[in-house]
């Protein structure tokens, strides 16, 4: 007999002791499992009798826990959820006409997610899903068909493909007044919105103004945000100067939603790349969706 049967009481009966404990009674819990309310009492009996301890309080209105019954509670509820995570994850990845893409959460709502709804027309058949994580690496991509990794493109158990290279120069919103921008230190006096990257791997003013040989200390009073995607919308609220990644807000100047503030950018070496496992056997659909990709990032 196998462990589990031996030692552990039937899937059917916790998942039915969770919907009973999170309803607090017996009647919402059947209604909501499709099952008679005798046939929700039976299976809480027959649990109690595995396990020899009681677990509801009977009340006129309800059924509340009892300390072990919260505690089975407390376990049962979290590893249901994160079962119920795993086997959906699973689903999803092995989903024939299914893509999944790791990438942060810049990239994902900037630059991915645009682009998916062209993708979408062209291919209705194909289901793209997105995983954003700005703490990705090279070991974080094997659960997905792709990923969209920042970096210099050498990963020794990746295929890279480079997507866009990484431009970073100040923008601001056009309704800050600023006065004539000749050098880069001319910056440094104005009001920047700091960007702390030290949880990640990610360019700060500090780098920025070190590529024109500067050095650069934050003010204190300065507003300061640990992601772009918050000091992006900081800029565009107009709270000061901070640095646009091209890939972020090409089209926003283009708009006149942004504008640059000054002429100089740096072009780090760095770029964006869409990577997956060299050991990997693509799906017919994850390679239309790599062509299709590599294209529109050509054309951009």
């Amino acid at each position: 007999m196998s462990r589990y049967l031996k030692h552990l009481p039937p899937l059917d009966t916790l998942i039915t002791f969770e919907a009973v404990g999170r309803n607090g009674s017996f009647t919402r819990a059947a209604s909501e499992l499709c099952l008679t309310q005798s046939a929700v009492s039976k299976q809480m009996r027959a649990l109690e009798d595995h396990l020899k301890l009681a677990l509801f309080e009977r009340q006129p209105r309800g059924v509340s826990l009892t300390r072990a019954g919260a505690s089975l509670f407390g376990e049962v509820s979290t590893l249901l959820e994160r079962l119920q995570h795993s086997v959906n994850r699973i689903k999803v990845q092995h989903a024939p006409n299914a893509v999944t893409v790791l990438c942060t959460h810049a990239v994902a709502q900037f630059w991915l997610f645009p682009r998916l709804l062209a993708f979408n027309t062209a291919h209705p058949g194909i289901t793209v899903n997105i995983h954003a994580n700005n703490g990705m690496d090279e070991s974080s991509t094997a659960d997905y068909d792709f990923s969209i990794l920042y970096g210099n493109g050498n990963w020794s158990s990746l295929n890279a493909q480079p997507l866009f290279a990484e431009c970073v120069y100040p923008v601001v919103s056009p309704a800050v007044h600023l006065p004539q921008i000749i050098t880069p230190s001319d910056l440094q006096a104005l009001p920047l919105i700091e960007l702390d990257s030290s949880g990640w791997n990610c360019m700060d003013w500090r780098d920025w103004f070190r590529h024109f040989g500067l050095e650069h200390t934050p003010a204190p009073q300065r507003p300061t945000f640990n992601q772009i995607t918050l000091a992006y919308q900081a800029i565009v609220q107009g709270m000061g100067i901070g640095l646009g990644w091209d890939f972020m807000v090409r089209d926003k100047i283009d708009s006149g939603a942004l504008r640059r503030a000054g002429a100089y950018e740096y072009i780090s070496g760095n770029a964006d790349y869409l990577v997956h496992s060299r050991h990997k056997t693509l799906s017919e659909a994850a390679v239309i969706f790599q062509r299709w990709l590599l294209h529109e990032a050509r054309r951009a």
